[in-house]
């Protein structure tokens, strides 16, 4: 009974609950000046950043990303090597790049730098367009002297200034701009965003972005196994020269002579090498034309298919805050921090009182 009844006495009542919410209704209510102009304020502010806020403009760009097909290729080396031939050197580069990596491609430096360098329009580069609506001229101006800056010129001949504003406002773009995202993980489609006060800017950096990287991506992906293809063709129309020199050279062997006598065999000792000669290189010629033709069929079948689905188009996709909206978030945001405000100044007041 002891126990149940100290039990009893540390808890709040029902009616003790009620009281409490009543006093501080009414110390809230007895406020109603402070809170009604706070309201007011918070309307003022939410218009004022509203009209003066600007509208952020979305460029995106959608598209379907499958990879080379690397099965046909792997089958084919099975029948291939039946027949003697090796197509070890001719492998495949799928392990060096996946799907998935093309989507850190489009936040890499080098891209986003290469895109930022690009030409906007006839007079200036997309760089000097995102200086020019940003205003860094002006708020980096104790730092650098971008006005006197001219990234016109090769990359190469960049001071450490030039260098460093290119990589500041490519992290600029990454952290704050820049969207590449999967909208399905099951499918193979890639939307790349970009946002940014200046429309024309937006549209020109998203398609140039996209092109430079999904260009880079495929001629990565298809390096290897087009360079084993440009050395079999080398290599194939050197060994079709030799060959048709040596169908030359044993054509006029026998010319030399025309009605060799049977009796005597050193009368076609120089043909007969030359025919030795024609056979060996025919051989080798049948081989590398063998492994030319299946390196044509796995470049093609290692080369990724990008299909663009949507393009950036004007007028873009905006968001803004409109007036009415703004006007009640900042009455609701102004009135709850000055209800918060009046409640801990309430607490304390009481915390002194009995203390």
């Amino acid at each position: 009974m002891t126990e149940n009844k100290h039990f009893s006495d540390s808890q709040f009542t029902l009616r003790e609950v009620v009281q409490n919410l009543r006093d501080w209704f009414a110390f809230f209510l007895s406020q109603w000046k402070i809170l009604f102009a706070a309201g007011i304020i918070g309307l003022a502010l939410g218009a004022l950043v509203s009209i003066f806020k600007k509208p952020v403009f979305h460029a995106e760009t959608s598209f379907v990303l499958e990879e080379g097909d690397s099965g046909g290729i792997s089958q084919m080396s099975g029948l291939a090597s039946l027949v003697g031939v090796n197509l070890g050197s001719l492998g495949s580069t799928s392990g060096l790049f996946q799907g998935a990596n093309i989507m850190e491609l489009y936040k890499s430096d080098r891209m986003l730098g290469e895109t930022l360098l690009s030409p906007f329009d006839g007079e200036k580069l997309l760089i000097d367009r995102f200086v020019e609506f940003e205003e860094l001229d002006k708020k980096w101006a104790s730092k650098v002297d971008i006005p006197s800056m001219d990234f016109s010129i090769s990359r190469g001949q960049f001071s450490v200034a030039q260098d460093s504003v290119v990589k500041e406002v490519a992290k600029l773009i990454r952290e704050r701009q820049l969207s590449v995202t999967k909208p399905d993980r099951k499918l193979s489609i890639i939307q790349v965003s970009i946002s940014s006060k200046d429309e024309p800017f937006a549209k020109v950096f998203n398609e140039t972005l996209v092109n430079k990287v999904n260009t880079f991506y495929f001629e990565t992906k298809t390096k290897k196994t087009g360079e084993n293809l440009s050395i079999l063709q080398s290599q194939a129309d050197s060994v079709r020269a030799i060959l048709d020199e040596s169908i030359g050279a044993y054509a006029t062997a026998q010319d030399r002579v025309p009605n060799a006598n049977p009796l005597l065999n050193s009368a076609t000792v120089e043909s007969r090498k030359r025919q030795i000669d024609v056979q060996a290189t025919g051989a080798v010629y049948q081989e590398i034309v063998k492994n030319l033709e299946i390196a044509k069929v796995n470049h093609r079948n290692n080369s990724p298919l990008i299909q663009i689905i949507d393009s950036p188009r004007f007028p873009l996709k905006r968001s803004e805050i409109r007036l009415v909206k703004g006007m009640v978030l900042g009455a609701v945001i102004t009135g709850l921090l000055v209800l918060f405000g009046l409640y801990f100044r309430r607490l304390y007041q009481k915390h002194v009182q009995e203390s």
